[in-house]
């Protein structure tokens, strides 16, 4: 942590946020790690205040707990947390991907069309944070084409949840390519307005992350370095 990060003024707290989450889901701060506020201001070049605010903000997603007496720490699923939660998720997507068959437009096939090959492009450089910022936001996008506010409110708050397990899951190289057919397969069923399809596909999809990271669990390896798994 000695190199200081530049952030703008605006929405402080919202871009230290944006930094302590991707750093929280890339696996630099592992699950149990206490939060230094000294040293997190120093690297951040921000004041405690807007490091505070950007903390309650994870805490409210559920990546970072706050203990009384010990301050703020990655928060750890247990595998029943992880099991409880991708069964809700799991549902969730299910119907996102139902409804958007029916009510996407072109438009927004063009763009997730067009974020499939960009993700296709960092998965064969095998670039997993590019990747999962790309997968990210076709998942959203396909929620977003539900054109359900509730639905997509009730998404982003368990999703919120599962972002560390849902990047580590591809840390399995050959469930890591497997997830891309399935995003290829998403793609095409959305074009061709498989509703029913699409659900079965989306539910599947989630299923077996949730296995995945179950395993990786049960092996001690889930928290292991992405450099260890390239």
């Amino acid at each position: 942590m000695n190199n200081i990060i530049s952030i703008p003024r605006q929405s402080l707290h919202q871009e230290v946020a944006n930094r302590l989450r991707q750093r929280i889901i890339e696996g630099e701060l592992d699950p149990g790690t206490k939060l230094n506020e000294r040293e997190l201001c120093e690297v951040m070049n921000v004041s405690r205040t807007p490091l505070r605010e950007a903390v309650k903000m994870l805490a409210a997603e559920g990546l970072v707990e706050l203990l009384p007496n010990r301050g703020a720490v990655v928060a750890r699923l247990s595998e029943q947390d992880v099991l409880d939660t991708f069964e809700v998720i799991a549902g969730l997507e299910g119907l996102s991907g139902e409804l958007a068959a029916a009510r996407i437009t072109a438009e927004e096939l063009t763009e997730i069309r067009a974020l499939q090959y960009e993700m296709r492009a960092a998965h064969a450089r095998r670039d997993l944070p590019a990747y999962y910022g790309l997968n990210a936001r076709i998942h959203e996008l396909i929620n977003a084409a539900a054109r359900n506010p509730v639905l997509t409110q009730t998404w982003r708050n368990v999703n919120a949840r599962l972002q560390v397990m849902r990047f580590r899951s591809n840390l399995d190289g050959t469930k890591w390519d497997q997830a891309l057919e399935e995003h290829e397969r998403m793609v095409e069923m959305l074009a061709e307005r498989d509703a029913a399809g699409l659900r079965k596909l989306l539910i599947g999809h989630l299923m077996v992350k949730r296995d995945t990271v179950i395993e990786l669990m049960r092996a001690g390896r889930l928290y292991q370095k992405q450099k260890e798994n390239a």
